[in-house]
């Protein structure tokens, strides 16, 4: 009897062996900040902006680099250029040696996707001041660093490091009156940084559209 129930245990072990190999791979969980985590390293990449020029992290060694992830159609996004106030924060902090990249990870066909004409129709208009925009329309860099919503927001340190992921502020609302006595997160970050100090949130729950991935 014993000999039997030790069988009927290995057949269905093997079944859920089995099962478990036949599940798709795309099907396969994955964990949301594995490749981008505060603290560490940020994940290399290379990215064409929508001039068509590449543009690589390692490149930018030494530097403040900032990562706007961006939606033009998007209320939240709106909310900070309608106002001017994320054009206001590129070029401040442009002028201090900061590398602005915005980064566009709508698919086509979704929300806030644009070509490059597009884009550099948009800039103009709004008179954005990045470094560059990277176009993103399979969502790798978008997945790399796990991006969630538009905006959200990233700082990397001169060593490489990633030291802040989040909100822009902390008014999570579409109205723009609502900038004005906000918390900036992002401005904290890069100051608290500059001087030597630990950043003192260097992750914040961003807020805003979902990224529209394809």
């Amino acid at each position: 009897m014993k000999s039997l129930q030790m069988k009927s245990l290995s057949c269905l072990a093997g079944v859920a062996a089995l099962a478990v190999a036949l599940v798709p791979v795309a099907l396969m969980p994955i964990a949301a900040g594995a490749q981008a985590v505060v603290g560490s390293p940020a994940p290399a990449f290379t990215a064409t902006d929508s001039h068509g020029q590449a543009h690589s992290l390692t490149e930018y060694r030494g530097k403040y680099v900032v990562l706007e992830w961006h939606n033009h159609d998007c209320p939240y996004t709106k909310k900070h250029y309608v106002s001017g106030n994320m054009q206001s924060l590129q070029k401040e902090w442009t002028a201090k040696g900061v590398v602005w990249f915005t980064v566009i990870s709508s698919a086509p066909g979704e929300q806030g996707y644009v070509t490059d004409a597009e884009e550099n129709a948009y800039l103009a208009e709004m008179h954005a001041v990045p470094t560059a925009v990277l176009m993103d329309p399979e969502g790798k860099l978008g997945r790399l660093f796990s991006a969630k919503t538009t905006p959200e927001m990233y700082v990397i340190d001169p060593d490489g490091k990633l030291i802040y992921e989040g909100a822009i502020d902390d008014r999570a609302t579409p109205d723009p009156s609502d900038i004005k006595g906000a918390d900036n997160y992002l401005n904290d970050a890069l100051m608290e940084s500059m001087a030597g100090k630990p950043v003192a949130h260097a992750y914040t729950r961003s807020y805003g559209c979902a990224v529209k991935y394809q």
